[in-house]
């Protein structure tokens, strides 16, 4: 069984809730979510191996104070409308 298993199916919530989000909007949601958090590296990992998350482009604008280029994020089509249905 995966640690990350209650993570993600809340990142796969969000997603279908809101559409897209960047990374650090969905790393700002599981931390206010869980009490325990998620690392940044946690997140990019559950967003890069799970097949049902699809990188839809990149954003770049100020978070934390600097300027970053973040990815942003979808569920993979075939995952949107088998919810769907």
């Amino acid at each position: 069984m995966s640690r990350t298993t209650r993570l993600r199916e809340e990142v796969r919530t969000m997603l279908e809730e809101n559409g897209t989000a960047n990374t650090v909007e969905i790393f700002d949601h599981l931390n206010e979510r869980f009490r325990w958090g998620a690392t940044m590296n946690q997140v990019g990992n559950i967003l890069a191996k799970d097949s049902r998350f699809d990188k839809v482009g990149h954003v770049r604008g100020q978070f934390r104070g600097s300027v970053y280029t973040v990815c942003v994020w979808g569920l993979r089509p075939s995952e949107a409308l088998v919810k769907a249905s």
